[in-house]
């Protein structure tokens, strides 16, 4: 993005030409979507033939489990529900963003379903958005196949049965994924007012908030005075305002309702989140390779640093700045984040513009044997995450 006059549409043109637009768009996505929707059922399929067999419910399972339960009880009840564990954990419902709980009780209010089934339905509904977001994404950067690959490669991660659940992660990712559409594009009131409902929605909205203002600073840095007033700097401007809107009106509230300033990340001590760099992650690692579990920490150890090999692909490959710093912010929230381990990979769900260079080189390949290896490995990770369900699961 080199400045504000090449991004933003012209006035008095944006509105007519963006609803004629969305059809054309949304065809264009239909494969991707529905390369999607064919993995996400299979993934659903495995879990119910893998639950049937071990006496469990698929529904139950995706649906009133873990993270689930608590947005249901907050749609059924509002905030106030605090667990208090034996090791002297406090487990508050306040660590949960509201955006979620409030469509199930909105769903729940409207229709027959209750709470936790709404949550399935808002969930898979909004994976949806996320995935024709994502393909306008790569198809807008690198064309229709790339979109259409990298859609399949956030369809076949090994823990997107997650996207299936009554958790916030699809719905979050929709929010992130038009949000950076809306920066690519110079849509910058839609940027600003879909970044604040990801602030509503995960902690991680932060970063997209830090997309929007960077990019921001990046546009109108370069064009000085001669923006100033102008109707592209004023809605730059409102877009930047508008941002952190959901995330800071949530953590304020947290604090006021807490009595304290910190009260949002008092919260999360009591869950024993938070930050500290990564070295609670450290230790982890380094106690795994210090003992029998050596296999597992040295997996970690070239997860890592895969990542973060990819990231810096992306940096090198000059992918657009809303891409790298949102992107950036995620993986580093998410690596340096301290709490549970096991729930990381479903943490780094989100940041989707990694996959870039994986989908720009499956997109060079001849559609059959690309078929074969997205199908091959939609398989393993439909059996993975059944797998995962029915045992310990995402916390």
């Amino acid at each position: 993005m080199t400045g504000l006059a090449q991004t933003d549409p012209p006035a008095g043109k944006h509105d007519d030409r963006t609803g004629r637009a969305v059809p054309a768009t949304l065809r264009r996505a239909a494969p991707a979507l529905l390369a999607y929707t064919g993995t996400r059922l299979l993934g659903v399929v495995v879990l119910a033939i893998w639950s049937s067999a071990t006496g469990k419910s698929w529904h139950t399972l995706l649906s009133g489990r873990w993270d689930a339960v608590w947005y249901s009880r907050i749609a059924e009840e509002g905030y106030g529900y605090t667990l208090r564990l034996p090791d002297g954990s406090v487990h508050s419902d306040l660590a949960f963003f509201p955006l979620l709980p409030w469509l199930e009780r909105l769903i729940s209010a409207l229709t027959p379903l209750d709470a936790a089934a709404a949550g399935l339905a808002v969930s898979w509904l909004a994976s949806l958005f996320a995935a024709w977001g994502i393909f306008a994404i790569g198809d807008r950067l690198r064309g229709r196949r790339v979109g259409t690959a990298l859609v399949a490669l956030w369809a076949v991660l090994p823990v997107s049965i997650v996207q299936s659940m009554a958790y916030s992660e699809s719905l979050f990712t929709a929010l992130a994924a038009w949000a950076v559409y809306a920066l690519l594009t110079g849509r910058w009131v839609w940027a600003g007012s879909l970044a604040a409902l990801a602030g509503l929605t995960r902690p991680v909205g932060a970063a997209v908030i830090a997309a929007v203002w960077i990019t921001a600073a990046a546009a109108l840095l370069p064009a000085g005075r001669r923006l100033a007033g102008r109707p592209e700097h004023r809605r730059v401007l409102l877009g930047v305002a508008l941002a952190p809107l959901g995330w800071l009106g949530y953590v304020v509230w947290v604090g006021v309702r807490t009595g304290s300033v910190t009260g949002y990340l008092d919260v999360q001590s009591g869950w024993r989140n938070g930050f500290d760099g990564g070295a609670a992650f450290a230790r982890f690692t380094w106690d795994l390779l210090a003992g029998p579990g050596f296999a597992a920490g040295l997996a970690m150890l070239i997860g890592v640093a895969l990542l973060i090999w990819v990231f810096i692909r992306c940096v090198r490959r000059r992918d657009p700045l809303p891409l790298l710093v949102y992107a950036g912010v995620v993986l580093t929230l998410a690596l340096t984040a301290k709490g549970y381990f096991g729930s990381k990979p479903r943490l780094l769900l989100p940041a989707f513009p990694i996959l870039l260079p994986l989908a720009a080189a499956l997109a060079r390949l001849r559609t059959a044997r690309a078929a074969l290896i997205l199908g091959s490995v939609g398989l393993a990770s439909a059996a993975y995450g059944a797998f995962w369900l029915n045992g310990t699961g995402p916390p």
